[in-house]
């Protein structure tokens, strides 16, 4: 009886097996491919970081040498019409100054240094030239940086999503033809983006007689996706 039993549970078994080797769908072949798509536009905005370093041999005249070159500053600018709220103070440092006569000597206390730096939004790129003309003027001895950018870049985005997705597709069907298959349905797709420094355009912005001249350049907006196929 035990070895009817085992023979009738080894068949079960090897039925089972067989049975499951019949139902396993073989794993779909695929080809994956990435595209990119960019989509350039001229900026809309600016971001200007400027500010005022100054000196003195006290740290109370070198704040307050600082403060009034602030308050000119903000002044001119709100003279430009640009509102306070798109100014922003991004760093401000009160630090020692050591000076030494020789390289022997040991430093001493020569004065203190403030710094106070702001960043200037402009929503109105064609008020560049005049704000860097006002920060100047005003007393700003620090120009750390001006940066272009889109304030609505959602339109571009889908424009280049639009464009990686065709040039994936057209990646793949080279390939598929180039190996004698043809697509199949879409698997998934996977997206990452990114957005490209300014390219100049070469072109400059007359915004006054006397201005600085500045070239807006174009700012471009790109996607990278990658597509898997079924091929057959």
């Amino acid at each position: 009886m035990m070895k009817s039993a085992f023979g009738a549970l080894v068949l079960i078994l090897a039925l089972n097996g067989a049975a499951s080797a019949q139902t396993a769908m073989p794993a779909p072949r695929t080809i994956a491919m990435s595209g990119t798509g960019t989509v350039k536009g001229p900026p809309d905005m600016a971001d200007i970081s400027a500010g005022v370093t100054t000196e003195a041999p006290t740290a109370a005249a070198a704040l307050a040498a600082n403060t009034a070159a602030m308050n000119r500053v903000f002044a001119a600018l709100e003279k430009q019409g640009i509102a306070r709220r798109t100014i922003q103070t991004s760093n401000f440092s009160v630090s020692p100054n050591y000076s030494s006569r020789t390289p022997n000597e040991t430093p001493r206390l020569a004065g203190y240094r403030v710094s106070n730096q702001v960043h200037v939004i402009l929503e109105d790129i064609t008020k560049v030239g005049m704000a860097l003309d006002a920060l100047v003027a005003a007393g700003a001895n620090q120009m750390n940086g001006l940066n272009f950018s889109i304030k609505e870049p959602a339109p571009l985005l889908a424009k280049a999503r639009s464009e990686a997705v065709a040039d994936a597709r057209l990646r793949a069907q080279q390939y598929a033809a180039a190996a004698g298959v043809a697509l199949g349905q879409i698997l998934p797709i996977s997206e990452g983006g990114s957005s490209e420094p300014p390219r100049p355009m070469y072109r400059i912005m007359a915004m006054a007689a006397d201005s600085v001249p500045v070239a807006a350049g174009e700012e471009s907006v790109s996607a990278n996706v990658t597509i898997v196929w079924e091929i057959r």
